[in-house]
């Protein structure tokens, strides 16, 4: 208890300090906090190595581990368990303070990325951002739907946003910024939530065999809030995209592979192909790059995969292989397009033809990325702002799927 005791001590220490200046945002108290929580540092890096990555898929509990892997655990287990049970009490203080003084016009914002409440008056966008949920004999989740103020009475896409681990709609839909695209594009975004009962990281489990099965487990019923609001609103059934980061990348592929008949396509932003793991040793193994290949059951839908290449949680091989198995069902033709984003990241974008010319499959290799969402924004967690716009290119690419 000494670790958090000494934590909150330093919150309470900055909330005093902030709040005298007048309305503050938790996030700035967090950061006053965390500048004197020295025990929550991480040695600083040699000159000229690259900077550390905080693993947005942790390995798996159970993994065999030396002391320094043990050490490394430990410090994973403080950043994903007891700092965001801090910052969630935090949270409840502060919203305690918002609805006891009138909101002070905005002031005490969410704690986005860092494990916000997502209240709906945490919702920045003019359309609705509602929540629900969705359950059945594999269990219940709750889920996040955007429904933006463009939409018409027209049938609208649909887009499912799989969030990695740690993460929840709020932090994910302000990281991604899939939201205002959907007030661009006027179309339906939802994110299912998983729940910390079901993985205490809030990783969905990509590498259970139970939930790499129609019908069965988690992909059961992310399937089914995806009917659920293909049932309650006005959805073109050609037009539904799952996408996801990193385990939600890795289960974006397996609802891809499973219901080829309920997606058009698939997104996966720093993820592993379908079925690369069985169990949690196995997954480990998977993310550094030594994964199970399988084949993929049945046809393979049309596919856009983002991976950084200086990813050190996530392989990069792990994307060439969600490729590779695209090409295997009939992607032919090659093009290979590099490009540079002004002041930001180069990369590597490759397109794989059928013979007609169509696209199946691209594969965006970013230079010096690591693992983060490509293009996102600041206010939510895991991501780069260095580009490419990896959001604005998924839809893009879903858009040309008819």
């Amino acid at each position: 208890m000494k670790l958090n005791l000494h934590l909150l001590a330093q919150m309470r220490k900055a909330t005093n300090a902030l709040l005298k200046k007048g309305p503050v945002d938790t996030t700035a108290i967090v950061q006053e906090a965390m500048k004197h929580a020295t025990a929550f540092q991480r040695p600083t890096p040699a000159p000229g190595s690259p900077p550390p990555m905080r693993d947005i898929n942790p390995p798996p509990q159970g993994a065999a581990a030396n002391d320094d892997a043990s050490q490394e655990a430990a410090r994973e287990r403080v950043a994903t368990d007891v700092v965001p049970d801090m910052l969630a009490n935090l949270q409840r203080t502060m919203d305690s303070v918002r609805e006891q003084f009138g909101g002070l016009n905005g002031g005490l914002g969410g704690l986005g990325g860092l494990g916000g409440t997502g209240t709906e008056s945490s919702n920045p966008w003019p359309g609705s951002f509602s929540s629900g949920s969705f359950g059945n004999e594999a269990g219940t989740r709750d889920y996040k739907l955007y429904v933006p103020s463009t939409l018409t009475e027209a049938p609208a896409a649909l887009v499912v946003m799989l969030h990695g681990c740690t993460q929840n709609p709020d932090d994910f839909a302000h990281g991604t910024q899939m939201n205002a695209l959907a007030e661009e594009l006027g179309c339906l975004v939802v994110y299912p939530a998983q729940s910390q009962a079901a993985n205490p990281s809030r990783c969905w489990n990509w590498f259970n065999e139970t939930d790499q099965q129609r019908d069965r487990g988690e992909p059961s019923i992310i399937a089914g809030i995806t009917r659920d609001v293909m049932a309650r609103h006005a959805v073109d059934q050609s037009q539904v995209f799952v996408a996801g980061l990193s385990a939600g990348g890795a289960m974006a592929t397996i609802m891809g592979t499973l219901y080829p008949e309920l997606y058009a396509a698939v997104g996966v932003h720093s993820g592993l192909p379908f079925a690369a793991a069985r169990d949690l040793p196995s997954a480990l193994a998977a993310m550094k790059g030594d994964f199970r290949r399988s084949q993929a059951p049945g046809r393979t839908v049309p596919i856009i995969v983002f991976h950084g290449d200086r990813d050190t949680t996530v392989h990069p091989a792990n994307g060439d292989e969600l490729v590779a198995q695209v090409r295997a069902k009939g992607a032919r033709r090659t093009a290979v397009e590099p490009g540079q984003v002004p002041n930001g990241h180069a990369y590597t974008r490759t397109m794989h033809h059928h013979d007609d010319g169509s696209v199946h499959a691209e594969h965006w290799l970013i230079h010096g990325a690591g693992h983060a969402w490509s293009g996102g924004d600041a206010r939510g967690s895991y991501t780069d702002g260095k580009g490419p716009d990896a959001s604005r290119e998924m839809m893009r690419f879903f858009r040309t799927q008819r």
